[in-house]
């Protein structure tokens, strides 16, 4: 069979890649894994009541699965899948706009769901922060779900009225087709620097991981919303030449979406807007020129899939922060500031360090750790941009995982001499906030909105913000809720 996304003509009950979640009438996808071939698991799910299996060519041979169980076979399983979910899981929302890059995914989906909701469309955004819109609260999610739970979330959105998905696209979830289903009608591309090399084999390849969205899942005629200062800028207005593709650029200062003038104020900045030939003033509330792009690139999305610009622009001036990007997490009876922030890639630990430093009349502070069982080549270079744009350094655990945490702090220390080394991630935030003198702000970088640690293979409770709020009333008496006045 081919790989459209056809289901065979059989009365289905449902679709899964897990033999553990088969049911009776499902179809099986027997995915060949990097560790375990699906097809070993054919026969457990047959005697679930699987009366489907998908899976490449050969890979069943041998097994008799019964006369009963119908074998579809494509050189391309997860693919197929991903289509087949979204055929099987209708309807699905109108309007899909996808977002990939290394860092920003989180808040340019968000900030796309604000603009679409305040121009009266319901919306959601889907991605590291779970669902996000009118009856879906969010909370702990994947930066791309599996195709079939996506799919399913996706109907039961267009169920629920809500039109208008913008959702983060992973290069895990780009290279494993997860996203193959999905009809996109404008994808934004961020920014490009390390991480994922764990699973990518090299820079190379995470790149065409990326590259995928616009080059096989954003069909012709759609849009393509691209940072003008990102290195892939050149290539990804070539792929949009070739494919037909409508390319909008947006930066701080280069692209058709761009900042004239930027100005802090108080907490955000005046900005001096030209969007597409018009020009505009806009009251901005947010910390970080990183977030100013971020809202340049939703802006983006949402006027290339239809919205009128005068009409788009000045609600930039409604959006509200992400959870545990750049989030005031408190401060001390002294004023001194703490923030919580995801960044654990060394270039969006610069980012939001740089982006501190003017605010900061005493010493910058940094928590910081590096992930167990994921790309080591990074943990260096974690280790300089604090040495070079931190006052005080602590190194702590992240998520250890199955790595040794003191290992990992090994290898991030001879780039951070002067760093403390404090493993226990608690005891690393209350000592940092302790040390806090008037006039400091502190940073506690890696987790940002995630609500556990994972050591070994179990995930324990564990909030930053929630941290650094308790350390703070135990320390100044009272209980703070992340005033930074």
């Amino acid at each position: 069979m081919n790989g459209d996304g056809a289901l065979p003509h059989l009365p289905l009950t449902g679709l899964t890649a897990d033999s553990r979640r088969v049911r009776p009438g499902y179809l099986f996808a027997a995915i060949p894994g990097t560790k375990v071939d699906g097809a070993r698991f054919a026969r457990d799910a047959v005697a679930a009541g699987a009366i489907a299996v998908l899976a490449p060519p050969g890979a069943l041979d041998g097994l008799d699965l019964g006369p009963e169980v119908t074998i579809v076979t494509d050189s391309n399983p997860r693919r197929r899948l991903a289509k087949m979910a979204a055929r099987f899981y209708s309807p699905q929302p109108k309007l899909c706009v996808g977002v990939t890059g290394t860092n920003g995914k989180t808040s340019v989906a968000s900030f796309t769901r604000q603009l679409w909701a305040a121009l009266g469309n319901p919306a959601a955004s889907i991605g590291t922060l779970g669902i996000q819109g009118p009856g879906y609260p969010g909370g702990a999610g994947l930066t791309t779900p599996d195709p079939v739970d996506l799919h399913r979330e996706m109907r039961d959105l267009a169920r629920a009225r809500i039109d208008h998905v913008a959702m983060e696209a992973s290069s895990h979830g780009l290279d494993q087709y997860r996203l193959d289903g999905v009809g996109f009608a404008a994808a934004a591309f961020t920014n490009l620097s390390r991480d994922h090399l764990d699973y990518h084999a090299s820079m190379e390849a995470y790149r065409a991981a990326k590259f995928r969205l616009f080059e096989e899942l954003l069909p012709r005629g759609g849009a393509a919303v691209v940072n003008a200062r990102a290195r892939e800028f050149e290539a990804l207005s070539n792929i949009a030449h070739e494919r037909g593709l409508e390319l909008h650029s947006y930066g701080l200062e280069h692209g058709r979406i761009r900042c004239l003038s930027i100005e802090p104020r108080g907490g955000g900045f005046d900005l001096a807007l030209d969007v597409m030939g018009d020009r505009f003033r806009v009251d901005f509330p947010l910390p970080g020129r990183f977030q100013i792009e971020n809202a340049l690139a939703a802006l983006g999305l949402v006027l290339a899939t239809g919205s009128a610009v005068r009409v788009a622009v000045p609600l930039l001036a409604r959006l509200e922060g992400v959870r545990g990007r750049l989030e005031p997490a408190g401060r001390r009876t002294n004023s001194a500031r703490v923030y919580v922030d995801y960044a654990h890639t060394p270039d969006a630990l610069e980012t939001v360090l740089k982006t501190l430093r003017p605010h900061v009349a005493g010493r910058l502070h940094v928590v910081f750790g590096c992930g167990g069982d994921r790309d080591r080549g990074k943990r260096p270079m974690m280790g300089a941009v604090a040495a070079d744009h931190a006052d005080v350094a602590i190194v702590t655990d992240d998520n250890p995982r199955t790595e040794d945490a003191a290992a990992i702090r090994a290898e991030i220390l001879p780039s951070c001499p002067d760093a403390i080394e404090i493993g226990e991630r608690a005891e690393a935030i209350e000592r940092a906030i302790a040390g806090l003198a008037a006039g400091d702000v502190l940073l506690v970088a890696g987790k940002g909105h995630e609500q556990g640690q994972t050591v070994g293979t179990t995930v324990h409770p564990f909030d930053d913000v929630e941290a650094v709020r308790k350390s703070l009333a135990r320390l100044d008496g009272a209980p703070n809720e992340g005033d930074t006045r």
